[in-house]
């Protein structure tokens, strides 16, 4: 970081607990070495509960579910034979190679380089914070977009407004990854979790149904709020604390745009307009080329489905196109030098998602995900608490698993089971459950380095601070989720309290025998 915190960073308990923070997640090893430690730490854990014979009723089947022994031969085994397919099937790594091959070549022509100082040009003031959090918190409908385009463009924005590129970097990571849940338009997401939620409920009552919309009025309601605490983060605390950027990166000049440059601009929007045309057209009949004729909805398309086939096209068509026109993409060999110089540059990501890749299998080898899901939702079950706490609690545990496992679905597919019948006989309804747990899934997401694109942030970072380690991105997104941590969950308490539905026919409680009264009635 930059020695000129500003001063934010002199005093104050709170500068005070991020510097320690940042002392601390910096004193850990490199994060491949991390995942390594913890890789042997699952094996060893799942050892020693596996001769204890620990196991749980697994929520949906019934059957008992043990925790596996991986130290055993058969799990060394297992191990040795998928080393490969557990490198080469992690999820995040193909779509992001992928998609930065296609903007590598839009970067290196200049079009994001120009596109950015138009943006300057037109960015009033501190207005750029607020845009950039609120895109970060809409960029879910298109996947990992966020991270792999919002993030490095909002951190090269702000460097070339003369703020700190690591405020930008911050902001939009707090509206991707801080603020996941909230959203004004509907992502595969929402259709997935409602999914779990309706076969859980199912449990309960046989033809209960729960729709992609369950959440959208209080998650589309969360976008202001996670805008205004994301803006005001980043500008009252963290940005205070960065102080002035004095590294090695030099900002794209902050120069009106040249005529050919603006000719460049002016090609590339349009054909990126022709590729939009095309898409629509495809997607706009029921049996357009881009929808799926076994399942015809939207949400089912080719195009959300290959949606990194489309981000990675436009990357490089426009981008060759600007590049023909300014003199910067003379020949193919110079869009293939772009995407090597690409390469080489996330060749550090890759060398840490071997390993996180194994820690992954591991982890779901050995059954402790289920385990610990299943044991701490029955310590909730067994507090006895209210709906206000019991759902502050829910949120507060979902916090704490999605420390050490990231993915939503996931983690719901293990929780759901047990927390929506749970709640359902205690009066509370599927979609209220499922709303509380999709608050608590985003909270911690910017403060784990077990989350599989945390090294993806922090290579990023490193472009900036070659220095900085977890500990850097950890005390800097921790305001973050300090601070939504206490305004979503009161914005929670106060929509439960005025009995607001959740979504359109979403109700919060349902009539179960001996439930509680509904709060504000």
């Amino acid at each position: 970081m930059s020695d000129a915190r500003g001063s934010f960073a002199a005093d104050g308990w709170l500068a005070s607990m991020l510097v320690r923070v940042e002392r601390a997640g910096n004193a850990l090893p490199h994060p491949a070495t991390l995942f390594v430690l913890l890789s042997a730490a699952v094996m060893t854990l799942s050892a020693v509960l596996s001769a204890m014979q620990v196991a749980v009723a697994h929520p949906l089947t019934g059957k008992s579910v043990a925790v596996v022994n991986l130290l055993s031969v058969e799990g060394l085994q297992r191990l040795i034979l998928n080393v490969v397919p557990n490198f080469t099937g992690f999820g995040p790594m193909g779509p992001l190679l992928v998609s930065m091959l296609g903007l590598s070549v839009a970067e290196r022509s200049g079009l994001l380089g120009a596109t950015v100082r138009l943006i300057i040009g037109a960015a009033h003031g501190r207005g750029l914070t607020w845009g950039v959090v609120c895109a970060g918190a809409m960029s879910h409908t298109a996947g990992d977009v966020g991270y792999v385009l919002l993030l490095p463009l909002s951190a090269s924005l702000f460097h070339a407004a003369g703020r700190h590129p690591l405020a930008g970097l911050a902001a939009a990571f707090a509206g991707v990854s801080g603020g996941f849940a909230a959203n004004l338009l509907l992502s595969p997401t929402d259709f997935t979790l409602a999914g779990i939620t309706q076969e859980a409920a199912r449990l309960i009552h046989p033809d209960y149904s729960v729709t992609g919309v369950a959440s959208y009025f209080f998650l589309a309601a969360s976008v202001p709020l996670v805008t205004v605490t994301g803006a005001l983060v980043t500008e009252r605390l963290v940005e205070p604390r960065l102080g002035r950027y004095t590294g090695a990166v030099v900002a794209d000049a902050a120069v009106p745009l040249s005529p050919l440059e603006r000719r460049g601009l002016r090609a590339a929007l349009l054909v990126t307009l022709v590729l939009v045309a095309m898409v629509v057209a495809g997607l706009w009949p029921a049996d357009g080329m881009l929808r799926d004729a076994k399942s015809p909805s939207l949400v089912n398309s080719v195009f959300l489905r290959g949606l990194v086939f489309f981000l990675f096209l436009f990357g490089l068509i426009p981008g060759l196109v600007y590049g023909r026109i300014v003199g910067t993409v003379r020949r193919d060999t110079d869009a293939y030098a772009a995407m090597q110089d690409t390469l080489a540059l996330v060749s550090g990501y890759l060398v840490v998602v071997f390993f996180i890749a194994q820690f992954v299998a591991l982890f779901a080898w050995s059954n402790l995900g289920v385990v610990t899901a299943v044991a701490g939702a029955g310590w909730l079950k067994g507090l006895g608490l209210g709906p206000i706490p019991l759902l502050v609690g829910l949120m507060l545990l979902t916090c704490v698993i999605d420390l050490f496992l990231g993915s939503a679905s996931a983690k719901w597919a293990l929780l759901g089971p047990v927390l929506v019948p749970m709640f359902m006989l205690l009066g509370y309804s599927p979609e209220l459950t499922q709303t509380a747990y999709r608050v608590g899934d985003s909270l911690t997401n910017i403060i784990t380095p077990l989350s599989s694109n945390f090294p993806l942030v922090l290579m990023f970072l490193q472009r900036y601070e070659p220095k900085a380690g977890i500990g850097t991105l950890t005390a800097m997104m921790l305001p973050y989720t300090l601070v939504n941590l206490v305004a979503w969950m009161l914005m929670l308490v106060l929509w439960v309290w005025m009995g607001w539905p959740t979504g359109p026919g979403a109700p919060l409680f349902l009539p179960v025998a001996g439930a509680p009264p509904v709060p504000g009635v």
